[in-house]
């Protein structure tokens, strides 16, 4: 019988449960006074019940009609709520837990104030930061294992969508008194690549995008530590003539953390684009909107 009713009838039939008029039910949905007495006819064949019987200027509904009632709200109210999209929020109980994938050097200066602010307003929804570079953000916002992703991106597949964030320049970071901040006027390349480097990258290599610029116009630096993440960086600078080639709010950061100093690289280098990433089917939720929102709020706080 379900695939032949027609499910608009139940919204007439709950319209004149409340008005008891066929007037005043064609006026709230909209429709003529014929239109309505057409669903009616059409709901008694369909029920094998009168459902409504005139009483004066009024319809009466039969018992069937008042054990029907119930059921039939219900299923308007529900549909009601399926098809409303719901825009807001409440923080206060909100439970959700999202997973979101970003590169290490992010953390300090993005994440810790983000995470700070989330909590505070938030106090029930869960956070899980999740180490990843570019590939593997996208491999895993596929397979659903994360929610959103930050950093830069190349090309994305058609189900990602994405929103600039932030801009950044690399800059030169080390200890305070390096020889290198002693050159008369600017330091060039040579002597930005004199010295040892450090060179964090997630998966452990030794080359980063650093590497892929110098290459491109006939330079390499020496690396002499590499790492997976910047928990060492700044003791590893601090305590030695190692220089770090990172972006400007990670150095930044450090340098106002831990006594470091923070340089212009010797270069021409087109700042570094920052980017948030979704799978699409999450655009319209209202929870992950917020926490994208959250997140943008975060990265332009001081840029």
């Amino acid at each position: 019988m379900l695939k032949t009713f027609d499910m608009n009838l139940l919204v007439v039939f709950n319209m004149l449960m409340e008005e008891r008029s066929v007037t005043r039910t064609g006026e709230r949905l909209g429709r003529t006074q014929s239109a309505i007495s057409n669903s009616l006819k059409r709901l008694r064949d369909a029920l094998g019940d009168p459902l409504f019987v005139r009483e004066a200027s009024r319809l009466v509904p039969t018992p069937r009609a008042e054990a029907l009632a119930p059921d039939v709200e219900q299923i308007v109210r529900q549909t009601e709520r399926c098809l409303r999209q719901d825009t807001k929020i409440d923080l206060a109980t909100n439970d959700a837990h999202f997973v979101v994938g970003a590169p290490d050097r992010l953390s300090l200066p993005v994440f810790l104030p983000f995470m700070r602010y989330v909590h505070a307003v938030a106090p029930h929804m869960r956070l899980d930061l999740r180490t990843s570079d570019r590939d593997i953000s996208i491999r895993l916002l596929a397979s659903g294992e994360i929610d959103l992703a930050l950093g830069w991106f190349d090309d994305l597949p058609p189900s990602m969508l994405r929103s600039v964030a932030f801009s950044e320049a690399l800059v030169c970071l080390c200890r305070k008194g390096h020889p290198i901040l002693r050159s008369e006027g600017a330091a060039d390349i040579q002597s930005l690549l004199a010295y040892p480097h450090l060179v964090v990258r997630s998966g452990g290599g030794r080359h980063a995008a650093f590497d892929a610029i110098l290459s491109r116009i006939g330079h390499a630096r020496r690396v002499q530590t590499a790492l997976t993440n910047f928990t060492l960086v700044p003791h590893l600078l601090r305590d030695s003539d190692q220089v770090g080639v990172f972006t400007k709010r990670t150095a930044d950061y450090f340098a106002a953390n831990y006594d470091l100093a923070v340089m212009p690289i010797p270069l021409e280098i087109a700042p570094i684009s920052h980017e948030i990433v979704w799978h699409r089917r999450f655009t319209n939720d209202p929870a992950h909107r917020w926490l994208r929102e959250q997140i943008q709020r975060a990265c332009t706080a001081e840029g």
